[in-house]
């Protein structure tokens, strides 16, 4: 069995030394942060210590500092892992290759735990296991325009990492006040010609009410007339569409707000006609998230808050999400690179 392993390490990092390095014996590498060695890569110090459990069912004497679990848990994770690295074709070769692994077969350990593991190997963290958590989100500061409560959110109105359509029914406090007459009569008449299956006026009629940048919504059987708000969430850029990490980063925030009532709080409207602000679901506050999970970056040319700096630097420090690459491109870049033409 150990013979297997030290193949598949042979494969993946070249061979493995001849000595044990998991618990500072005679001719051993230096160990460097986190018990992973200084000459290596977390992917090798994980495949050398599953080759080294084989050989002495001895787990790492650094790892109980990073994890809660017993020795006798620890022996179970190394004698699974083990296993499937045995039988991984090909085995794991990048670090994010070998996060996924752990994370498939611990996947019914505690999330701490799985975190101190790839903590202890330097390995990223994939912004699923990051928990959604409320409070720490910034104080209001001057500059508050107005605020915004939503009716639930469409999944199909999300447009990437950081945007998303939103509707307010117009019998919002705020709203009722504001509608034009000519699209109070509008919904008044496309309901009538509904009722009298004249559907090609009632199309006419929904489309003024569209072009005047209201829209109609069909919730719980009743069909509410609402102002549609494009929003830009104040103080992140995700990665674009297009960009790696965007479908990520664009999907996460569809998990979050999908079927949501909001709470968004205004401050600015930008070049596009999007209104960006601040953004709250279920009290949790997404931008907090969306920075937790590495999906998005701290837009610092237009937010200074520290809140967000400290967020985005949490998940750089673990390697989480887009922060699992090494270089990863900034948005802002991409976009003015596309223009360009570069």
């Amino acid at each position: 069995m150990g013979n297997a392993l030290r193949l598949l390490y042979g494969q993946c990092c070249g061979e493995p030394p001849t000595t044990t390095t998991a618990h500072g014996g005679a001719g051993d590498q230096p160990l460097g942060h986190h018990g992973v060695s200084s000459s290596s890569v977390g992917v090798s110090a994980l495949a050398q210590h599953l080759y080294h459990f084989e050989i002495t069912s001895q787990v790492p004497e650094g790892l109980s500092k990073h994890v809660s679990s017993s020795k006798k848990a620890q022996s179970n994770w190394y004698k699974k892992l083990s296993k499937a690295w045995r039988e991984s074709k090909p085995p794991p070769k990048t670090p994010e290759e070998a996060s996924r692994l752990v994370i498939r077969i611990l996947h019914t350990r505690q999330i701490a735990d799985i975190q101190g593991l790839l903590s202890f190997y330097g390995l990223p963290l994939p912004h699923s296991l990051v928990e959604l958590t409320g409070g720490d989100a910034p104080s209001v500061v001057d500059g508050l325009k107005f605020v915004l409560h939503t009716l639930p959110v469409d999944p199909r109105a999300v447009a990437d990492g950081d945007g998303a359509t939103v509707y307010v029914s117009t019998s919002d406090t705020r709203e009722s006040s504001r509608v034009p007459p000519e699209i109070q009569m509008a919904a008044v008449e496309r309901n009538e010609a509904r009722a009298q299956r004249n559907f090609t006026k009632a199309d006419k009629l929904l489309k003024q009410i569209k072009d005047a940048g209201y829209g109609v919504l069909h919730i719980n059987n009743e069909e509410i007339l609402a102002r549609k708000y494009r929003i830009r969430l104040r103080g992140i850029d995700a990665p674009e569409n297009a960009m790696p990490y965007g479908k990520e980063a664009k999907d996460e925030l569809v998990r979050i707000i999908d079927g949501k009532c909001l709470k968004i709080l205004i401050f600015d409207e930008d070049q596009y006609g999007r209104f960006v602000g601040d953004m709250y679901c279920n009290g949790i506050f997404v931008q907090k998230l969306m920075l937790k999970k590495g999906l998005a970056w701290h837009y610092t040319a237009y937010d200074k808050r520290p809140e967000l700096a400290k967020w985005e630097k949490s998940a750089r420090d673990k390697r989480i999400g887009l922060w699992a690459s090494s270089n990863p491109e900034m948005p802002w870049e991409w976009r003015k690179n596309r223009r360009e033409n570069r």
